[in-house]
């Protein structure tokens, strides 16, 4: 018989979990989407997008626009590489290289290939419009959300 866990008490994790958890954690962008696709072939998992908790919620009213109040500011913004040109593939591998921490270029290869791929999330615009900027020269498509 197990003793339950007072409330405001984190449950104990076994040390195997425990390690599998610090090891996703040190993982990079590519080596996640990697590990997901892996996790889904092995699960035998849809392609399907994620619900949130509790399954299909009810969409929100768009809240009404009052004259008096302004409207909310977005000051982060993602940069999404969705398409590029073939012939300035190896310049948009190599600039991908250098624009994402600890990516060889295999890594750089694969994530040009599997597009739409996130480039960089949570920045500025100002930023994201360099980025932008850069990634096009070299022959990409991007779109900032």
């Amino acid at each position: 018989m197990t003793i339950p866990v007072p409330e405001g008490v984190d449950k104990p994790v076994s040390p195997k979990i425990d390690k599998i958890a610090q090891e996703i954690t040190a993982l990079n962008l590519l080596e996640v989407a990697e590990l997901s696709d892996l996790l889904k072939k092995r699960l035998n998992l849809p392609d399907a997008p994620v619900m949130p908790m509790g399954g299909f919620a009810a969409a929100a009213p768009p809240p009404e626009e009052d004259e008096g109040k302004s409207k909310a500011v977005k000051t982060s913004f993602t940069v999404k590489l969705t398409k590029f040109d073939d012939k300035q593939k190896v310049a948009l591998i190599k600039e991908i290289k250098s624009l994402i921490p600890g990516t060889n270029l295999v890594q750089a290869k694969k994530f040009v290939e599997s597009l739409p791929q996130v480039v960089q999330a949570d920045i500025s615009k100002d930023e994201a419009e360099k980025l932008k900027e850069v990634l096009t020269k070299v022959g990409g498509e991007v779109a900032i959300e």
